[in-house]
């Protein structure tokens, strides 16, 4: 099993998320940071908390490390157009040297997406949007010199994406979420990489497999795409190590590592140490 780990940029100072992002690029039982990317505090966390925007800060910390991969568990895709994501996604591949990850999704939060009048849909029309999303995402990132598309959400003529990014075809695509009927069908399609929030081992077992039976109907080798489970880091090592080892049982790859609040570099060394046991 490899391990990566996630901070999500609210309730916290830059300083002290930067310090967690140097120390982990030291550690090489680290291979991947992942941040969130919300507008508002989540979580029900107090609602003024401030919180820093997740591509800028993602953007900062590509410069201030030289090794980890580096990604959002996730991107809302309604939250940003498509064609508009894929060029930042190129900059941020380009800049960071072919080390962003993209991590997409359908979108959720209802109460952010009312406060900014961003239009959140029916589960789908929010389904509907992200396949879409994803045919623009991966035709722009992609060889092709310019990419001509229509559908119902987005309509592109002959739009460019220049330069491309590093990694070929793309930046692997992570996509997040565990709706059995549409969001694994369309993991099964775009994805490299598919990542479980929140539930039990025995969930992720279950979103596993019915991955595996979408791959098999659109003819996909389920071993191309990559699974990983978010684990939440509570302060005990040995504990993070026995979760995070329940879900390697059940095919997890990749353990993401929530770290709690208030973020330091000190949780970082016996964590660390803990896990190099099952790398």
């Amino acid at each position: 099993m490899r391990f990566a780990f996630k901070t999500s940029p609210q309730g916290t100072s830059w300083n002290a998320l930067l310090d967690v992002w140097r120390a982990a690029d030291e550690m090489e039982v680290f291979e991947s940071g992942w941040t969130s990317d919300h507008f508002q505090a989540m979580h029900g966390t107090d609602p003024t908390t401030p919180r820093l925007e997740g591509w800028i800060t993602l953007s900062a910390l590509a410069q201030a490390t030289r090794r980890l991969r580096l990604g959002t568990l996730v991107t809302g895709i309604h939250y940003r157009h498509p064609a508009v994501l894929a060029n930042m996604a190129a900059t941020l591949d380009v800049i960071s040297g072919g080390r962003l990850e993209l991590g997409i999704g359908t979108g959720w939060n209802q109460e952010e997406s009312h406060a900014y009048g961003i239009e959140l849909g029916t589960p789908g029309q929010r389904s509907d949007r992200f396949e879409e999303a994803c045919e623009v995402l991966t035709a722009l990132l992609g060889p092709d010199r310019s990419t001509t598309f229509k559908g119902a959400y987005y309509e592109l003529t002959d739009a460019r994406c220049n330069p491309k990014p590093i990694q070929r075809p793309h930046p692997p695509v992570c996509i997040g979420g565990s709706g059995e009927k549409r969001t694994l069908r369309t993991a099964a399609r775009f994805a490299q990489h598919w990542n479980f929030d929140t539930g039990t081992p025995e969930q992720f077992r279950r979103g596993r497999d019915v991955l595996h039976q979408h791959c098999g109907s659109v003819g996909r080798d389920p071993a191309e795409i990559r699974l990983s489970a978010q684990v939440r880091h509570t302060g005990d090592p040995a504990r993070t190590a026995a979760d995070a080892a329940a879900f390697a049982a059940e095919g997890a790859e990749l353990a993401v590592i929530h770290l709690p609040l208030p973020y330091s570099p000190h949780v970082l060394e016996p964590l660390a140490d803990e896990l190099a046991g099952m790398a």
